[in-house]
């Protein structure tokens, strides 16, 4: 069975600002992008809200990678914290609450069904998908500023 591949990205412009939100999902020779924004957010929003809308655009499970240049979002992952956090009522190993504890709530049950194993990919370093999809947040991101 082939790999769906899902590469996300957020943009803020000014954060908090207005921001943007990709995923270009990849399968076989299929394409599809997804993209949206919200007038009032954070970066790390929006990068969670990629990973997010990625996740629930795949029907079926199937072995899945997602590919960020977050290191916030792939560290919570192949690091353990969000597992932690999960176990700990949401809190952080500090005993704070977790920043955008609802986006990784929803994030961690997307995860829990599909299971994708989640790779690190270094920003505006060329690779043709990431950068896609950072083209597809900024955009988001530009339009919304623009129509303030």
């Amino acid at each position: 069975m082939e790999t769906l591949k899902i590469y996300t990205d957020g943009a803020c412009s000014g954060n908090p600002g207005p921001g943007g939100w990709a995923a270009v999902l990849l399968y076989g020779e299929n394409v599809k992008e997804l993209s949206g924004g919200q007038p009032d957010t954070t970066n790390n929003q929006m990068e969670l809200r990629a990973v997010i809308e990625g996740l629930k655009a795949v029907k079926r499970v199937m072995p899945t990678e997602v590919y960020s240049d977050s290191s916030y979002v792939i560290k919570a992952f192949n690091d353990g914290w969000i597992f932690g956090w999960q176990k700990n009522g949401w809190k952080t190993a500090n005993k704070e609450p977790v920043k955008n504890k609802e986006l990784w709530q929803e994030l961690f049950t997307l995860q829990s069904r599909i299971k994708p194993k989640f790779i690190w990919v270094r920003g505006h370093a060329g690779d043709k998908w990431n950068s896609r999809a950072d083209e597809l947040a900024v955009a988001e991101a530009t339009k919304l500023k623009q129509s303030k």
